[in-house]
Order: C-alpha cells, then structure tokens, then sequence
C-alpha cells in the first residue's frame, strides 16, 4: 500500500466536531457540527453557523439546495432550507419505531434516501439501515450490523457500499431502486484493522471508481479500488477524519472533516468527484 503525505489547506478550524461534507448546487461547501448543534456553510471565503439543536450527522444535499442531514439526538432524518433557515423533520420512525440514533444518509438516482442507523451497536450487532421514498415510505434494507456508518453508491447507482465501523470493513451489494433493495451483499473490503482502534467512516468516490475512504482514528484517508484492495493511504494532520467528499469545482479537492482537531481540510488532488446521482427535485 502506497502512504501519500502532502501539505492541506485548512477551510475552517476549532469545530465541533466536523461531519458530513457536502456541495450545494450553488457550489457552497455544508458541514455540520456533531456537537455544536449546528450546520456549517462556507461561501465566498466565510464560515456561518445556523443552529438547529440536536446533534446533527451527516449530509446529502436535494436538487433545490435543501440540506437533508441525520440527528443523531432527536432520533431524526431532518431538512434545512437555507432560504428561510427553517428546519422540518422527515422521517422519526421505521417499522413503528423510532430511528436509533441515525448517521449517515445519500441519495439514489431516483430520490430514494438510504441512511444508517448505528444506535449503540459498538458491542452487539443491533445496527441497521433504512430507506426513505420520495412518497414518504420507510423500510429498513439491511439489519445485525455493528455500527453502520457511512455509505456511497457507484456511478449508475446499481451497487451501495456500506461502512461497518466496528467490524473494519465495507460491504457491497446490489441496489435496486425500483424496489428498494440491497441484495447479493458481501464483505468487500477490509479496512483499518482488522482490531484495534480505528474503522472507515465516510467516504466518495471519484469518477474513475476509486473509493476514498475517511478511516475514524487511523489518521489517515484509503484508496480502494473495484476489486476491494487498498491502494494507498493518504496520512493527515490529526487522528479522526470522520467523512470526505470531492469539490465539484475541482478548486478544493477532495475536502474532509476532521473530528480531533475540528478542522475542514482541503486535499489537492486532480482526482473529481462522481457526479451526484439524485437528478429529480425531492418530493416531500
């Protein structure tokens, strides 16, 4: 495995704990603070806070520029709407009970919302993963995980990657969004163990399939490849990057939040992101 050191940018310091980078359509960079209650935005060089209680998680931005995010508090996948800085909550429950602490969330090609439901699965497998419709259903697609986290789907949408943190690894299956279901799933990678500290967290891809994962306690970013083997590992300033995604702009890189230190980083790389795949405006 080849090791990569390089000097970043720092985009934003002494955050509270860091998640969830995201683009919006106008180009501005979102992130949240895990435990600043609060969604970050940085346009025009400036940082600005919005509170919105809670312990907000990760991020996927809709077509309209809504910021959808989890919270990991108020048990809530929830939505920001910049324009009048108002939050609405989506979705609270699945199968008539309420979510377990959810994590992470991203949209398919169609407007489905998968997102992770980690709970308190550190010890025992009660971890999930669910899906939100554009009408409003809500299922749960895969269960028994320990601590299910971050998540990306490939180019056309057809396979979900799913990290299991506190297993060291990455599971792939097939997706149909049609249906709703996650299928033919296996370990495909082994990730930042197999014991000790350490696991993948978030993670994206570029547009030639590469997997950048941000690996929680290892100090580091990982390249996976499609076959699932590690290709390199990109060493950063501090201990817990906990998700990264890629400026469409190609002005930043490949940008990632850092939990130890509260920093947003900037990673200069010719690599570009995969284009989103949620092309329709959300429906609520």
């Amino acid at each position: 495995m080849k090791t990569t050191s390089t000097h970043f940018h720092t985009l934003a310091s002494g955050l509270r704990f860091p998640e969830g980078p995201a683009f919006a359509p106008d180009g501005s960079l979102w992130a949240v603070e895990l435990k600043g209650a609060s969604l970050v935005r940085i346009q025009n060089e400036q940082l600005q806070r919005f509170e919105v209680g809670g312990s907000p998680n990760g991020i996927a931005i809709d077509p309209a520029g809504k910021i959808w995010f989890c919270d990991a508090e108020l048990n809530a996948i929830r939505r920001f709407d910049p324009a009048n800085q108002q939050c609405e909550t989506l979705v609270s429950a699945v199968e008539q009970q309420a979510l377990n602490k959810p994590n992470d969330l991203a949209f398919d090609a169609v407007g489905n919302l998968v997102f992770t439901c980690p709970g308190d699965s550190r010890q025992a497998p009660t971890g999930y993963v669910c899906v939100r419709t554009p009408d409003a259903q809500v299922k749960k697609i895969a269960e028994g995980l320990y601590f299910p986290n971050g998540l990306a789907f490939n180019a056309d949408g057809t396979e979900l990657i799913i990290a299991e943190t506190y297993q060291h690894r990455l599971w792939k299956g097939q997706w149909d969004a049609n249906t709703c279901t996650w299928e033919q799933v296996q370990p495909w990678c082994n990730i930042g163990g197999p014991t000790g500290p350490g696991g993948p967290d978030g993670m994206a891809f570029d547009q030639e399939q590469l997997l950048y994962v941000a690996v929680y306690g290892t100090g580091s970013i990982r390249i996976v490849n499609p076959d699932g083997e590690v290709l390199e590992q990109i060493l950063l300033p501090a201990q817990n990057p906990t998700n990264c995604a890629f400026d469409p702009s190609g002005r930043w890189g490949l940008v990632i939040t850092e939990a130890e230190q509260g920093l947003i980083l900037s990673y200069p790389t010719e690599a570009l992101g995969q284009k989103l795949l949620n092309t329709l405006t959300q429906k609520k």
